[in-house]
């Protein structure tokens, strides 16, 4: 069994040159501390990536039998499966989930996964791979197991259960352009601290590109991946003076949202304009026209990560990254246009 190597109290109050109690009462009872030993103890704490023990990692195991998901967002079903999943794996080993969610705040991601680390979780999964330095340099620092899920890229040593986002997104495009389709708009995830929504939207660019014959993308906006801000990014769209055939969204409450704004104006689906989705949650097969999309491998995502993470929680070293196969799901939401 791998001991925990983590920073203690004392290696902060060496590094700080004061007691362990000034320590807990910085932590504690800020206020009564001055503010030259505040600093000199926050920049310690920093330099360790030192976490408060609030889970009881000094057991002589230093195992608590807790995993953490960091997910960005509960407001709709694209993580549901995998952590679904990702849960039932690590239930077998009688290993219990605790999950946190992020709102895509990269500030609010690193709360979470302090608080996790601080609360004894074993091991971390955190969706995509990209961070701040100062998410990573903890995460280094505290020797926190961990797995990234949802991408295909990871930095040096470390692992990942996911997929290509940029090439399903291309991939999707190319589809869409073999049938016909040259005016193309797309609606992006927001791509700020979220390298699958660049990933995604880069694979549209590089596909249109290759595919060449006239194919352009007409216009593109980002958005939060949800229903009602769906139908400001169409009206966005339809603000241009070059109308698109096919909407590519990065996710199928996005294209749910624009879908119904199209209907709203008057706008016949298929006919007029097509729509393509991502993710095929089960909203995609329940909206008229049904929707056409990429099948993301949630549940498979799921299993590897928890099946990783318990590895390498429990010392396992012989380890590789998997890479999934994404699946077009062709369904009445896109057609060929009636002109191109």
């Amino acid at each position: 069994m791998v001991k925990s190597t983590a920073p203690t109290l004392e290696d902060v109050a060496r590094l700080a040159g004061v007691s362990t109690a000034s320590i807990s009462r910085a932590l504690n009872e800020p206020d009564k501390v001055a503010a030259t030993t505040r600093q000199k103890i926050e920049k310690a704490i920093d330099t360790l990536g030192y976490t408060p023990n609030f889970g009881g990692r000094a057991l002589a195991s230093s195992r608590t039998n807790t995993v953490g998901a960091v997910i960005p967002s509960m407001a709709n079903a694209m993580f549901a499966s995998g952590l679904q999943a990702f849960q039932e794996a690590l239930a077998v080993d009688g290993v219990t989930l605790l999950v946190a969610t992020t709102g895509f705040d990269s500030e609010q991601e690193f709360r979470q996964i302090k608080s996790l680390v601080g609360q004894g979780a074993d091991g971390l999964m955190l969706i995509g791979n990209d961070r701040p330095d100062k998410t990573w340099d903890f995460i280094d620092k505290r020797r926190v197991a961990h797995v990234v899920s949802w991408c295909n890229v990871s930095r040096e040593g470390q692992y990942f259960a996911g997929f290509d986002n940029a090439r399903a997104a291309g991939d999707a495009a190319e589809r869409a352009m073999t049938l016909g389709h040259r005016r193309i708009a797309v609606i992006s995830g927001q791509t700020l601290s979220n390298d699958r929504a660049k990933a995604r939207r880069d694979g549209v660019h590089a596909a249109v590109a290759r595919f060449g014959d006239g194919a352009r993308i007409t216009h593109e906006v980002e958005a939060p991946y949800l229903i009602d801000d769906a139908a400001a990014a169409f009206d966005q769209i339809m603000a241009q003076a070059e109308k698109p055939t096919v909407v590519l969204c990065a996710n199928d409450a996005l294209a749910a949202g624009a879908m119904m704004r199209a209907r709203e104006i008057g706008i016949s689906l298929p006919d007029e304009m097509s729509f393509v989705g991502f993710d095929d949650v089960g909203l995609a097969r329940v909206i008229t026209p049904a929707l056409t999309t990429v099948r993301v491998p949630q549940i498979e995502m799921g299993r590897a990560a928890a099946q990783f993470l318990l590895a390498k929680i429990g010392g396992e070293t012989d380890l590789s990254s998997t890479t999934f196969e994404t699946e077009f799901i062709l369904r009445e939401s896109l057609k060929p246009p009636l002109v191109p």
